[in-house]
């Protein structure tokens, strides 16, 4: 006992010198690991952040970073589009919320160039941090079940609270597992994690990312993780994917199985309360009319906000300006009033962040947003960085599905570690054998 409290110790011990001796990397960590809590700490770190670069600024640190610089140009559409906007005050309220696509880049170009090591260990603290909020949401969702004894509490938004959001978690989540999953020295406590992440992962019950995850570890564990993981352990990992996932059956199952019955069936949706009737994705691009009882699944209203957003474009032709940055929403509205849905889509953007991006700023605003989509998947593949490919790859996924820069959360998870991937590296050089560090 005394031995193990010795090792945890010191091993504080060197971590507390470390971020005493480079607060740089310990903000920028400390903004990541704090996106889940409530808005007031995300924000009060992003200000330490701030504040610690300007106080250590000096001009010789100044680098130019075209890659950094995209999100800056950015925001000065979406500070522009206030201009033109159809809902002024939206506008101007969402302008706060996106600030963190100034305010970010800027630090990284004005601090001195991080160091891959400082980059890793960046990481290794946002990893260790959702291997944190793992334990602590699953030792929450024990707890609430024992006094409620009702199973939804272990599943999807449930586990997580609707505001933090399952899809987003699962996607902080799936970059964790991934750091751990591809170190050469696993540490008793690094598997751990990498079984807790995982099966955290299959109760978030995200369908998107779960598909993307499996196509992520397949190819990690067969072309980048050669030699560090025999076939059995290979298999014994999928295995456990799917044991957990056939543990919780029902509830996975209704998920993926709902999708399917309203896309080939319009069969009666048992899970709402009442008579419900399931749309298809035909119906749903199609069908003039609809009904307050009809139901979308994930894919039908993804497919019906990218019909209403073809026809609002074409009957008000804003294709150069977009209605404005967060200005969409009266014009969902009467989508949802001239197609008889229910009031409740009102509050449903486009679930698709180029759709949402154009819609808002227009051709220019949707053609710089996949400038920088594009930059970050070739920066991250050209780094060999197979977490930075993996939140590259994610990345381009999930904005197919979510609107995820209309949140805060999102934004900052996003502009953060595109900064980090994105930002040039500094090169030490090894005197002894004068190679690159």
């Amino acid at each position: 006992m005394g031995n193990t409290y010795n090792y945890w110790k010191n091993v504080w011990q060197k971590e507390k010198a470390s971020l005493l001796s480079n607060p740089l990397v310990a903000l920028i960590a400390l903004v990541l690991i704090t996106i889940p809590l409530h808005y007031r700490y995300s924000n009060i770190s992003i200000m330490l952040f701030v504040a610690y670069s300007l106080v250590k600024f000096k001009p010789k640190n100044f680098t130019f970073q075209k890659a950094l610089v995209l999100p800056i140009l950015l925001y000065v559409l979406m500070a522009l589009s206030l201009f033109w906007s159809i809902d002024f005050k939206e506008s101007l309220h969402a302008l706060s919320k996106e600030i963190a696509f100034v305010l970010l880049p800027l630090c990284f170009l004005i601090n001195p160039l991080l160091t891959k090591a400082e980059k890793d260990k960046i990481l290794c603290y946002f990893s260790y941090a959702y291997f944190g909020y793992t334990i602590f949401y699953l030792i929450k969702a024990v707890f609430r079940y024992s006094i409620t004894k009702d199973s939804s509490v272990f599943f999807y938004h449930e586990l997580v609270t609707f505001d933090v959001n399952a899809i987003h978690m699962s996607v902080y989540i799936s970059v964790a597992f991934f750091y751990f999953f591809i170190k050469k020295e696993k540490s008793i406590l690094a598997k751990l994690a990498i079984a807790l992440l995982l099966f955290f992962l299959v109760l978030l019950s995200s369908k998107n990312i779960i598909i993307v995850f499996l196509g992520l570890l397949f190819f990690a564990s067969f072309f980048i993780s050669k030699t560090q993981w025999n076939a059995n352990k290979i298999l014994l990992l999928f295995l456990s994917f799917f044991v957990f996932g056939f543990v919780f059956y029902g509830k996975l199952k209704d998920r993926f199985l709902l999708e399917i019955i309203s896309n080939t069936t319009e069969n009666t949706n048992t899970q709402a309360p009442g008579l419900v009737h399931n749309v298809s994705v035909f119906d749903a691009w199609n069908k003039e009319q609809f009904q307050t009882n009809d139901f979308f699944a994930g894919t039908a209203l993804r497919v019906y906000q990218a019909r209403i957003f073809k026809e609002m474009l074409y009957t008000d032709k804003v294709y150069v300006t977009g209605y404005g940055l967060n200005a969409t929403n009266q014009k969902i509205k009467q989508k949802r009033i001239e197609h008889h849905l229910y009031e409740g889509y009102d509050k449903f953007n486009f679930h698709n962040q180029y759709l949402q991006f154009f819609a808002e700023l227009g051709i220019f605003g949707v053609l710089l947003f996949l400038l920088i989509v594009l930059i970050n998947i070739k920066n991250t593949i050209k780094s060999k960085n197979f977490v930075a490919i993996t939140f590259g790859i994610l990345m381009i996924s999930l904005f197919l599905t979510e609107s995820l820069l209309s949140r805060q959360r999102g934004i900052v998870f996003f502009v953060m570690l595109y900064c980090v991937f994105n930002s040039k590296t500094h090169s030490i050089i090894d005197k002894k054998t004068n190679n690159q560090v």
